[in-house]
Parts: C-alpha cells; structure tokens; sequence
C-alpha cells in the first residue's frame, strides 16, 4: 500500500481540513487522488455500531442511491452503519473514503481489512491522521470523527442511541458549517434517541434519498431501467420483471420460474445494491 503525505499548507484541495479543530497538521492517504475525490459532491454517513435491522437498511438504500449518482460515501470503517454504508457504495459501484483511528498500516478493526482493500481496489481512499506505528487509543475514535464531517458537505445519522460517538461528529460538524441531517426512528427504541433528539434540536431530517440531494443542491441521476442494469441472469431478469409492473414475490417467482429461496436471495441481492425496496406484504418497487 502506497501512502501519501498531505501537508497542511496552502494546497486549494486541503482548504476543508484547514478549520478542523484541534488542527491537523499531517493527513495520509493511500488509494486514488484525494484531490480529485473531494472535488465530487461528498456525504458522511455515520450511526451505531450495534445497528438494527431498520439503521442496516436505512443506511444500505440512502449510500447506495447517492453512489450511483456520484455521491462520495465518508464513513469511519467501524462495525454496524460505517460498514454499511461503505459496502453500500462499493456494491453500487460507487466511490468511498475511509477515515481511520489507527495507522494505515494497522487497519483497525483488523476484520475490516478486506473491506478496506476493497476501498482501494475500486478508486476509494483510506485517510488518517496518525503516522506508522502509532498505537490505536481510545481518543483516536472521537478524534477522527472531526475528519470525517470535516471531508465531507452534508452529514447524515442513519441510527444513534442518546450517547452514540455518531453524536460527537455531529457537534464537529455543527462547528465546522457543515449541514447535519438525521433518519427518525422508533421512539420506543432507545437506538434511536439520539436522531430524533438531533432533529428534535434542529438537525434537517431525512426520510427519503431526495432530501440529502436537496441539501447538497445537486440532482440525483435518472432512475435505472432494464436495459442500464448490470448483473447476473436472474437479477437482471427479477429487475425487469419488476420494471414492468410485476411487484408480488409470488407472481416474480412464477413468472422468473424460480423457487423460493431462489427469488428471495435473488430479492435480497437487488435490494442490498440498492435497485429495489419493499413496500410490504410481499412487495418491491424499483428504488
């Protein structure tokens, strides 16, 4: 792994970092142009690690849509929405940027190691603050949070509990300019609280891709059709089917000629890329 050395100085392309507070003074990098990256329209996408079934889901459908239209996906690498988010964007053949707490020699969690090599195989980047052989403390966590609003324009919350660390990058966030926005969930479900207390004290809400558009003054690409997509036979075959008005799963399975597990695993691919979404009762919609 190449790893390159930023240097603070008046570079157009470090101008973001300038005002991150306590103030960098090196950053390292490894995989394609940081420059060029951060010239795209860029989203942080961050929340629980211990997220539910609803932060997973959240998380995959908003990273996925935004990189399919270009929208750099900026996560922490962590276990739960962080690593959601960041296969998300690689599943939709999307660009994504890993800020790290640790060393770029030392991927932490060692378990994201493949995850990371992924991020660098398909023109993403790995950023940290901390030179070789630096050990991984438990300050190393909120710090890097202050990088990771810092690169990016807008910050989403997908799920965080009343003290997630998801809450300390909104706060750096709030003091660097940036726009902080917030998925509502349950209120019965205390992963929750830590959104809805955030939108509750002014964070722009999310509950649905187009807001983060609207926040970033962009427009989003124009939704896939059949004959765009890319995968194997049978997904392909589900998502035209679907594309023509065939929403029911049993009907999708008849039509496909597919057996059970067949057209849901088929289902499930589609939807963790981001192409389809439930509506309920057995139905999917194009996303």
């Amino acid at each position: 792994m190449k790893v390159n050395i930023l240097k603070l100085k008046p570079i157009d392309y470090a101008e973001i970092l300038r005002g991150v507070s306590p103030p960098l003074r090196k950053l390292y990098w490894a995989g394609a142009d940081l420059g060029e990256i951060i010239a795209k329209p860029r989203v942080a996408i961050v929340g629980s690690r211990k997220a539910t079934n609803y932060g997973r889901t959240i998380t995959q459908d908003l990273a996925g849509k935004l990189a399919r239209s270009d929208v750099v996906i900026i996560s922490g690498l962590a276990f739960g929405v962080d690593s959601y988010a960041h296969k998300a964007a690689l599943e939709a053949g999307g660009c994504t940027i890993a800020v790290l707490p640790s060393s770029l020699e030392e991927i932490y969690p060692a378990s994201h190691y493949n995850l990371a090599d992924q991020i660098l195989k398909n023109g993403g980047a790995l950023v940290s603050e901390y030179p070789p052989k630096t050990d991984v403390r438990k300050e190393n966590f909120i710090a890097r949070n202050r990088i990771v609003s810092a690169l990016a324009d807008v910050l989403v919350i997908t799920e965080a509990a009343k003290n997630s660390g998801s809450l300390h990058t909104a706060r750096f966030a709030l003091e660097q300019g940036k726009t902080v926005m917030a998925v509502p969930g349950n209120i019965n479900n205390p992963i929750s609280e830590g959104c809805n207390n955030l939108i509750k004290s002014g964070a722009i809400p999310v509950t649905d891709v187009s807001d983060i558009f609207f926040a970033l003054k962009i427009k989003p690409q124009a939704s896939m059709t059949a004959k765009d997509f890319q995968g194997s036979a049978a997904e392909q075959m589900v998502f035209g089917l679907i594309t023509d008005g065939v929403q029911d799963q049993e009907a999708l399975a008849l039509q496909s000629n597919m057996s059970v597990p067949e057209i849901s695993s088929t289902l499930t691919i589609l939807e963790l890329r981001g192409y389809i979404r439930p509506t309920g009762g057995g139905s999917w919609i194009i996303a």
